[in-house]
């Protein structure tokens, strides 16, 4: 299983651990809320969750609360899917596991999208590894600039030094999340 393939399922069992859903609503949620999957057709979707299905991570029915397989002879009804205890279990696990891929771009985002499922302790690991990876790429943006500068037009220039300043913000920013989970890891969080 490739690791977007096991971030689809994390965040998938984190919206159904919120509440039932259909489709539509996952898609618009993952399309709103997780940058990972901005652009998740449903030919991903539904393969996604046909295999938390078969795994008994979640479950189907119609909206109407109907079985799947008799409203399929009555018509078409929105299936709603939901988390099972199984599926609970697995997200619960995922969310206390970490790993180099809680670090990168779209791991981290995802992650950080539940946060407020994840213990405390965890939460700090995967912050300071967030901000020990950024720290790194901005050293790597800083050094290729410094090389390159006297060569590059002033449009090629401006537009490296944004991705510097942008990679500098993320890490102050970082920073003041790693500090404020050491003086309050029981808070809910920033505040919006």
């Amino acid at each position: 299983m490739s690791k977007r393939s096991d971030l689809l399922d994390f965040a998938l069992l984190g919206l159904l651990h919120e509440g039932p859903a259909h489709g539509y609503q996952l898609r618009s949620r993952l399309n709103e809320a997780l940058g990972a999957f901005r652009a998740l057709s449903y030919g991903t979707l539904y393969p996604a969750l046909s295999g938390l299905l078969d795994r008994g991570l979640i479950a189907q029915s119609t909206a109407t609360g109907k079985p799947v397989t008799a409203a399929k002879s009555a018509g078409r009804n929105r299936i709603v899917y939901e988390i099972t205890a199984a599926g609970k279990e697995t997200f619960e696990d995922a969310a206390r596991r970490i790993d180099t891929a809680a670090y990168e771009d779209d791991g981290f985002g995802v992650r950080l999208a539940f946060f407020g499922r994840t213990e405390a302790d965890v939460r700090l690991r995967i912050l300071e590894g967030r901000r020990s990876r950024v720290e790194e790429q901005l050293e790597i943006v800083r050094a290729n600039s410094s090389r390159s500068r006297e060569r590059l037009d002033s449009w090629t220039t401006a537009l490296q030094r944004h991705g510097e300043e942008s990679t500098e913000r993320e890490v102050r920013w970082l920073t003041e999340l790693i500090d404020a989970e050491r003086r309050h890891p029981t808070d809910p969080g920033p505040q919006p």
